[in-house]
């Protein structure tokens, strides 16, 4: 289902790293929805579902402004051999390895992906004067920082988990590329993303599948507050991004931090159920708690969540059940 990639006269050509991810293809579908052509990477790892990926994939797929290309980061000569000489206006890495207890567990799989992935992206980018480079970053650079809500310049140099000391690793290559070579850049770091086709391995996701499914869902400690941001604000604030010019480094929450005990009321009315809940003692790789302060991404960007909490779960409820028959076998 591949189609051409070479520039349509009038439409944009914009990389998206990531593209089978939840953020990734969201991006990428927005992208096609105004009139650009995206070319899509991925690896299709097994960090979490690859049915999920390949659904989100599928869609993406229907399109003729749309080209997949399967391959690893990691191998620099790949990104050359596989993109070619297209004119390509941006390159939008959303590319990781996620998962904060994963990378406990496995840190060097985290540092190969996150760090090597973007210092060859980064390569790329250079080798191919592309002049718009934004990276997906995330909140969890901030580590236990007790100054709420927290601001891009709050302290992020204290990670708690490897996942988070490999994101930090690739801010700091990416602000290294803009001053070596004049690549305007834009890191955006993500609080607590959901909804529909969210990834299995985050809470909301495996609250919904296990309030439905009448299985028991596992909370750490009293699950703390987060800062959950709804899919299509962040995928807007993403192409907002693509604007700006020089170095940036701009939060993207929802300012809004709800209590994930209350979160699991809201999906317990969803679904008219009572959740079975079993508490464990609070991972110490995890944040205490998330809280953006946005007010540099609503200057710069005119951005603003649109999307509530409660309306945000409704819809990401609503398409676990339309995709039950399915969905319901994905653990994370």
């Amino acid at each position: 289902m591949a189609v051409s990639i070479l520039k349509v006269r009038g439409m944009e050509l914009y990389l998206v790293t990531g593209v089978a991810g939840f953020i990734g293809s969201r991006v990428a579908s927005m992208i096609i929805e105004r009139g650009d052509q995206v070319i899509g990477i991925d690896n299709m790892n097994d960090s979490y579902s690859i049915e999920i990926k390949k659904h989100r994939l599928v869609t993406l797929l229907a399109h003729d402004a749309f080209t997949f290309k399967q391959m690893d980061l990691s191998d620099l000569n790949s990104l050359d051999n596989h993109i070619g000489s297209n004119e390509i206006s941006a390159a939008v890495h959303l590319a990781a390895r996620a998962g904060v207890r994963q990378s406990v567990i496995n840190p060097s799989l985290y540092l190969e992906s996150n760090v090597i992935g973007t210092l060859n992206v980064l390569e790329f980018v250079r080798r191919k004067n592309i002049p718009k480079y934004v990276l997906a970053s995330t909140s969890s650079v901030y580590g236990k920082n007790e100054s709420q809500p927290v601001k891009e310049t709050g302290e992020s140099s204290f990670a708690l988990s490897p996942y988070a000391a490999s994101k930090k690793a690739a801010e700091v290559l990416t602000h290294t590329y803009h001053h070596l070579y004049g690549i305007n850049a834009s890191i955006l770091r993500f609080f607590t993303v959901y909804g529909p086709q969210g990834r299995p391995d985050m809470s909301i996701f495996k609250f919904i599948r296990a309030i439905v499914e009448g299985e028991a869902l596992t909370l750490f400690g009293d699950g703390g507050e987060r800062d959950f941001t709804y899919i299509d604000d962040t995928a807007i604030g993403v192409l907002k991004s693509l604007e700006l010019q020089g170095f940036n480094i701009i939060n993207l929450g929802s300012d809004s931090p709800v209590a994930v005990l209350d979160v699991i009321s809201m999906i317990e009315e969803c679904a008219g159920q009572v959740a079975s809940v079993t508490v464990h003692e609070r991972d110490p790789s995890d944040v205490p708690s998330t809280w953006a302060d946005i007010s540099k991404a609503r200057e710069l960007l005119g951005w603003n969540p649109e999307v509530s909490i409660r309306e945000g779960i409704k819809e990401t409820y609503d398409w676990y059940v339309n995709n039950r028959d399915w969905a319901k076998r994905i653990t994370g």
